[in-house]
């Protein structure tokens, strides 16, 4: 893509990178285009799905927070034995990194309730590796609340 922004001297002469081929470069190009008000010169196509794809890069951490976050509560209440200052640590960094992401984009709190099903499952499974326990040592359902999942003060007990 070559374009440049309004009243530059140099317009014909300044090359804006291709969106297969730097995509930080296009995206940095398109957003002068953007402020420069040269609308006609944007990439929209492949804007718009550089959106979409925003979106969802955003859900799918959530998604691996939540994975990280549920197993880590889940050994915490089947093995109160081993509880030490990495799984506490693991457990406050997910949250932490969910409720910065809710708070950029909250929107995806609607479909939390969703993400957490979705994640409980993985999170169960890696559980059951990590842990040697069985499956029926386990809830099948998630046990936790969003809000519970959210809550810093909140340590499951066995």
């Amino acid at each position: 893509m070559s374009a440049s922004p309004a009243g530059s001297p140099d317009a014909d002469r300044v090359h804006y990178p291709d969106y297969d081929q730097d995509l930080v470069g296009w995206a940095l190009a398109n957003a002068a285009l953007l402020r420069a008000g040269q609308l006609s010169r944007i990439d929209a196509r492949h804007l718009a799905e550089e959106l979409e794809d925003l979106g969802k890069s955003e859900r799918r951490s959530v998604l691996s927070h939540l994975r990280n976050l549920m197993m880590h509560l889940l050994k915490w209440q089947c093995q109160p034995g081993l509880r030490g200052p990495s799984w506490r640590l693991s457990i406050l960094n997910a949250r932490l990194a969910i409720q910065e992401i809710l708070d950029d984009s909250p929107s995806l709190k609607t479909g939390l309730e969703d993400l957490i099903d979705k994640a409980y499952a993985l999170a169960l499974r890696n559980a059951i590796i990590e842990t040697g326990l069985p499956e029926a040592t386990f809830p099948s359902v998630c046990p936790f609340t969003p809000e519970q999942l959210l809550d810093d003060a909140f340590w499951p007990e066995a």
